[in-house]
């Protein structure tokens, strides 16, 4: 840029220095507006804002996987499988009494004894069947009377086999007293098993269920005796501990095939507590006879008597061979 500067009087030597001033002023104006003409940051592509994205989301998963890596094993896990029971047995642990530890081969596991019930009634046990393979299940009302009956087919498994009833009823009254009892014959129509649950039965309201306790135990343990055995001598010893279910006298009888006794005695207790069983059965025999020995026990409060069952509350059989 070329400046002509003019020549002549003060005042125009002062308009002159303003004028360069002003110049100089809009040089500087003009040379900071000017852009830098050094290194300039590289700009971003178009498309570098998703790649960082992808870059950013790539590098958090694998900061994942390397996390996984470090907590959990690299073995390969193997499914384990747990058994869950058709149902739940009763949590409360029962005290065993000396000298009562055989399952009993009609084991109620729910209800237990004077547990409120209403209908339908949920019954579960686990039972070894006669040779019948027959088990009749029956409520009866206080009075014996049948308000419900049920036949069923268990194949006979000395192990026992797990079965569940509903059993429903109606009772005219609010509440009464009842009893679940079961049985089982043998091949020649002969009760080979039976047991009782007391309960109590209400029309209406919900059900308080009591757990069986030592209602699973067998209440006649024999010493020495075990079904099946040979018997010599024309006695037959009986020695153990019984457990009476009420103060009845107990029946002991020796049963022949066709249900004739050919020997039978009656045994008092002394209240209900376990007590101990010692007595003979004399019986006369030609030839080794196979008979059925029975220990059974009556509930008085039933007045209806069932023509093949009667008042039986409780029987305990084996099967024995007779020899002279």
């Amino acid at each position: 840029m070329i400046l002509k500067i003019p020549t002549g009087s003060k005042t125009s030597k002062m308009n002159l220095h303003l004028k360069v001033r002003n110049i100089a002023i809009l040089v500087g104006l003009v040379s900071g507006c000017t852009p830098f003409t050094g290194p300039t940051p590289t700009p971003f592509p178009p498309d570098y804002l998703p790649t960082a994205v992808v870059l950013t989301g790539q590098a958090l998963f694998s900061t994942a996987e390397a996390m996984t890596r470090t907590s959990i094993p690299t073995e390969t896990l193997t499914p384990t499988t747990t058994l869950i029971p058709p149902t739940a047995l009763p949590t409360a642990t029962p005290t065993i009494e000396p000298g009562f530890t055989d399952f009993a081969q009609i084991r109620f596991l729910s209800p237990g004894p004077m547990s409120s019930l209403v209908s339908p009634i949920k019954l579960q046990v686990l039972l070894v069947s006669g040779r019948s393979e027959i088990v009749q299940v029956d409520l009866l009302g206080e009075n014996g009377r049948v308000l419900q009956r049920t036949l069923e087919r268990v194949d006979r498994d000395p192990v026992g086999n797990y079965r569940s009833f509903e059993i429903p009823f109606e009772i005219r009254a609010v509440s009464e007293k009842g009893y679940i009892r079961i049985s089982s014959k043998d091949d020649h129509g002969r009760i080979q098993v039976l047991n009782t649950m007391p309960v109590l039965l209400y029309s209406i309201g919900q059900a308080q269920i009591n757990p069986v306790g030592n209602m699973i135990y067998e209440r006649c343990m024999l010493e020495g005796l075990k079904n099946g055995v040979d018997v010599s001598g024309g006695v037959l010893d009986l020695k153990g501990r019984f457990w009476p279910f009420n103060t009845q006298p107990v029946f002991a009888e020796l049963l022949l095939e066709d249900g004739t006794p050919i020997a039978s005695r009656v045994l008092t207790f002394r209240g209900i507590d376990p007590q101990t069983l010692d007595t003979t059965l004399p019986y006369k025999v030609k030839e080794p006879t196979r008979a059925r020995l029975v220990l059974r026990q009556d509930n008085p409060e039933l007045l209806v008597v069932d023509p093949e069952l009667n008042k039986y509350m409780y029987v305990f059989t084996l099967e024995v061979t007779l020899n002279p």
